[in-house]
């Protein structure tokens, strides 16, 4: 284009110092021509200086966003696993051959289900045979009992010897004590009846059976393990608690008088991996009374309703507890965040939509939304997106958004 206007400019001069050397019809033809040239000429010159000129970018647009002011709900996290209530090995406490079992493996039963039958009838004549030895020491005791009444009559009177009394004494307390055995016997007797049948001893699933029908059980020196009962409804939640978090929940206890059966309320929440937060409840159960010297950990406990058994024994699971609770507690994305050698941080514009980075303090994390206890105030403007293209102590664009909603920064 610079060129163009210095060929412009000497055509222009050329021709106005030709133009006088022919007529007036010549010279003015010449000149409308030379006009014509360096207005062209003159407008090329000005487009080329206008299109080099520098232009400054518009800001850039950033998202902001008040902090969102709402209730929050402290609270303590931790892991731990499920574990039962209760888990009962079923074994043969009588020797015998296993005549029958009576459930499928796997299948959950009630409490008094007879599970497995250790030759019954065998045993049920045991029963009888030693209700029989009780019935006929109980009618020598019931004999020897009138003599020995008799003896002390007649030695009253005179009728009958000293010694007679004391062998009649005598019998009478051999018979007793014989009654006492035949009792004694048939309690026992009883007892392996009862045992002969391997009974549920609470509401639970069984496990697959480690015998099979006709097979003798009972004679080892150990107890023979039949199978295994477990109760899943309810469940427990182990976990363990730090030391500093210990001292600290010690310290709100007193200062607030809670007994331990107030503590047996403390609702407990608790999660498996692959559910969204913590949708099973609870209430807290046991606490050790003692910290451990190895991990300094506190080993705590809580107790789960789990009808549906959603929950099973050994599970990994997420637990919270609630601590405290803000009234007016200030949230704002985590997405918002930044971090550098300071610690954590937050882009907020000014009145002067100008960008400022502020050092924060944060709390507790609630969903998407983090707690931030310092560094900033209700009303500032928070930038949730568009983070990279803020600069701070630069102007930009700001474009209102709320902050529970706003959209992630891309890029």
């Amino acid at each position: 284009m610079a060129d163009a206007a210095v060929l412009g400019a000497a055509v222009f001069l050329i021709l106005t110092s030709a133009a006088p050397l022919r007529g007036d019809r010549m010279g003015n033809a010449t000149r409308s021509i030379v006009t014509a040239v360096a207005l062209i000429a003159l407008t090329g010159l000005a487009a080329c200086e206008q299109k080099n000129a520098y232009v400054a970018p518009p800001p850039p647009k950033v998202t902001v966003a008040a902090p969102v002011e709402r209730p929050v709900t402290l609270y303590l996290e931790a892991t731990g696993n499920t574990a039962a209530v209760n888990t009962t090995n079923l074994v043969a406490r009588v020797p015998g051959f296993l005549e029958s079992i009576n459930y499928q493996d796997g299948a959950t039963v009630k409490k008094g289900t007879v599970l497995f039958t250790i030759e019954p009838e065998t045993y049920a004549l045991k029963l009888k045979q030693a209700q029989a030895a009780e019935a006929s020491a109980r009618a020598t005791a019931t004999q020897t009992q009138a003599d020995y009444e008799r003896q002390v009559e007649l030695v009253s009177k005179g009728s009958a010897s000293k010694s007679a009394l004391d062998t009649s004494t005598a019998n009478r307390d051999t018979a007793l004590g014989a009654l006492q055995q035949a009792e004694i016997n048939t309690k026992l007797a009883a007892l392996n009846v009862d045992y002969a049948n391997v009974k549920a001893p609470f509401d639970g699933t069984v496990t697959a059976r480690k015998y099979s029908v006709g097979e003798f059980v009972g004679a080892n020196s150990s107890p023979t393990v039949l199978a295994t009962i477990v109760q899943l409804d309810p469940v427990y939640a182990n976990f363990a608690i730090n030391e500093k978090d210990v001292l600290r929940i010690r310290a709100e206890i007193r200062a607030r008088g809670l007994t331990e059966a107030d503590l047996r309320k403390v609702p407990v929440e608790i999660g498996l991996q692959t559910e969204p937060g913590y949708p099973h409840k609870g209430t807290l159960d046991y606490a050790s009374p003692t910290v451990d010297a190895t991990t300094g950990t506190l080993t705590v406990r809580a107790i789960f309703d789990n009808p549906n058994r959603a929950l099973l024994p050994g599970l990994f699971v997420r637990v919270r507890i609630p601590t405290d609770t803000i009234d007016k507690a200030l949230l704002v994305p985590e997405a918002a965040l930044g971090a550098d050698q300071s610690g954590r941080y937050l882009l907020v514009v000014n009145k002067d939509d100008v960008v400022e980075q502020r050092n924060v303090e944060l709390g507790a994390a609630d969903g998407t939304l983090r707690v931030i206890e310092k560094g900033i105030e209700a009303g500032d403007r928070v930038i949730v997106s568009g983070m990279q293209r803020a600069v701070p102590g630069q102007k930009v664009e700001p474009v209102q958004a709320t902050a529970a909603a706003a959209p992630a920064p891309k890029g």
